[in-house]
This record gives structure tokens, sequence and C-alpha cells, in this order.
């Protein structure tokens, strides 16, 4: 079917391509903030620590599976193949021109709930509450299992709590074990640092470019060019290679907020944080949760910042952060459902 735009066939490609438009921008947002710390606390030179995540990120794409993609994919539950790739298109389109705005304004973003936003928007617009998969039958059911936006929901809450009191209790815990080491003791917390942004690159890949990749399988199915809802591996391999590209490229202005303004971070701040990050990422990505890892490094940066010293930490910096997290999925929500309603009468929909 043809509508003003162009037909299904069409819309599909170009939101296959915005979606690996999305992916790379990713790399502004959720990947660059991995390097921050790291960087920030001297462990490695800049262009060190930026090559060390790109790679562990393009490692944690190929090799981290699909439960993740699996589960955003099945968030749009309208019975149409048409509607659901005009929906994906308009989430994807909000999702790409949040990470940018951020981007610009240097605030350290979620990705993951500006396209979980721009999704639930979009299918609200197109078919109502029922368009969006809550979850709430399966979470009210006898095994209470967690599905859909709950499950994402709930893996956002957890993973910011492991985020922050992880972090608070793992660097009070190393403050404690090292009151009386000598300054050398660096070299050696460098290395773990290493190890640690390594493990974080790693999971962060893993559960990054799933969303991308769960959105392109289900373009594919619902414009009918493949039968099956399975993730291309040509797609993992592109994702992959434009996730790295976009750590390498754009997160400078991130970096900044998160490794210098919120307060003077040391080698032991930057393990402490990215341990407990990493833990978090890691956790989210075996349940299959799609989650930020930028809000989950933030909270762990605020956490080490607060066990440190509260004193030191700007929390005023915290407080625009965390404001940010609060309003992305409500504002992109909002941003698709307009636009779905705006180009709804044009598309046949």
């Amino acid at each position: 079917m043809r509508s003003c735009f162009g037909t299904m066939i069409e819309i599909a490609v170009i939101t296959i391509v915005l979606a690996l438009v999305f992916t790379f921008t990713n790399g502004f947002q959720d990947a660059s903030s991995l390097a921050a710390t790291l960087i920030a606390s001297r462990s490695t030179t800049p262009k060190q620590g930026v090559i060390l995540i790109a790679c562990m990120s393009f490692l944690g794409a190929i090799l981290g599976g699909s439960a993740v993609a699996f589960t955003l994919s099945g968030l749009i539950t309208t019975d149409s193949g048409e509607t659901t790739v005009w929906i994906l298109f308009v989430a994807i389109t909000v999702a790409i021109g949040w990470n940018l705005i951020t981007w610009w304004f240097g605030l350290p973003s979620s990705s993951t709930h500006a396209l979980i936003g721009g999704l639930i928007g979009a299918g609200i617009a197109s078919s109502g509450i029922g368009g969006v998969f809550w979850g709430l039958g399966a979470l009210a059911g006898p095994s209470h299992q967690l599905e859909g936006v709950v499950k994402i929901l709930v893996f956002f809450i957890i993973s910011i709590i492991i985020g922050f009191v992880g972090s608070f209790l793992l660097h009070r815990t190393t403050m404690l074990m090292l009151r009386n080491a000598k300054r050398k003791i660096n070299n050696g917390i460098v290395h773990l640092n290493w190890i640690a942004a390594a493990g974080m690159g790693f999971f962060n890949g893993a559960n990054d470019t799933q969303k991308q990749l769960g959105i392109i399988a289900l373009v594919l199915y619902a414009a009918g060019i493949s039968s099956t809802l399975d993730v291309p591996f040509w797609g993992r391999v592109v994702c992959a290679v434009l996730m790295s590209a976009g750590v390498i490229g754009g997160g400078w202005r991130i970096m900044h907020t998160l490794g210098n303004r919120l307060f003077k971070i040391e080698p032991i701040h930057s393990f402490d944080s990215q341990f407990s990050s990493g833990a978090a990422i890691a956790i989210s990505t075996v349940a299959g949760a799609p989650i930020s890892s930028t809000q989950v490094i933030t909270s762990s940066v605020l956490g080490v910042g607060a066990a440190d010293n509260a004193r030191k930490v700007k929390w005023s910096v915290g407080k625009d952060i965390i404001i940010e997290m609060l309003v992305t999925i409500p504002l992109t929500a909002l941003a698709s459902a307009i636009i779905y309603s705006v180009i709804s009468p044009f598309i046949g929909v």
C-alpha cells in the first residue's frame, strides 16, 4: 500500500536506516559515558580510553545475545504490520532528535528511554492503551513474571539502585581497606580500572545495540521482508561498528559532565563506579531488560562522590541529570504521540 510518504517497504527501509543512525548517536550518549571516569581519573589517555571502550562495545554487540532485543520488539502489540512500521519510524525519529538535543547541551541522557518513550507514545496514538504491551497481566498472574513495560521500569529502578547504593558501599569499603595505603597503590588501581572498564564496555555493547537490533528485527517482520522475528547477523555487525564509531566520534561533551563537573575523580573512584555500573548492566542484560547505561553510570558516580565526601559533590549538576532521567520517557512519548497523530491522516493507518 502506498501513502503520500511512500510504500510500506520504502518506509521500512528508511526506518532501518534511521535505526542505524540512532545506533551511532547512541554512541554519543550511553557508550561515551563509559570512558568518562576512566579518563577523568587519569587512568588512561583519552585516546586509549575511548579505543578500549569502543573495542569492548563492539565485542559485546557481536557476542551479547538477543534477550534485550526480543523484550523491546515485544512492546508493540498492533495487528497491522504497516501500523507497526510507522510506529517504529516515528519512535526512532523522536529518539534520534532527543539524543542530538541532549548531546548538544552535554547532558548524559538515556537513548534507551528516549526510544521506549517514542514507542509508547506512537503505540498509544495508533491503537490506544492496548497498542502497548504493558506487562501488567503477567505481573498479576500466578507466576508474577516481569514482562513488557513493567519489566523495563522495574529494571530501571533496580539498575539505578545498584549503581548508587552499590558504588556507595563499595567505595566506603575500599576507603576502609586502603586507609593506610601509600600513594603508589594507585598504579595497581589503574590496572584494575582497565579491567573494570573493559567489562563494562562489553556489557554496554551487549545491552545497547540490542535495542536497535530489536527494532530492525521487528521492522523486517512487520513489513513481510522476514518470515520470522529474528535478529539478522548483518544488523548485529553493522550496529556493532556504528556503536563503536559513535563512542570514538562524539561523546566528549558528556564525558566532561560526568568526569569533571560532578566532583574530582581519582583512580579508586573510577574503579568503584565502573565495577558497580558493570554489575548493574550485566545483570540487566542477562535478564533481557533494556536499561540506560548512562543513567546507571551517573548514579554510580554520584554514589561514589557521596561516599567519599558529599560536600564536594556538585549536587546541582546531579539534580539536572536526575530531572532529565525522569522526564525522558514522558516527553518523548508525548512528542511521538503528537507526530503520529499529525501524520496519521496522510499515511492511512
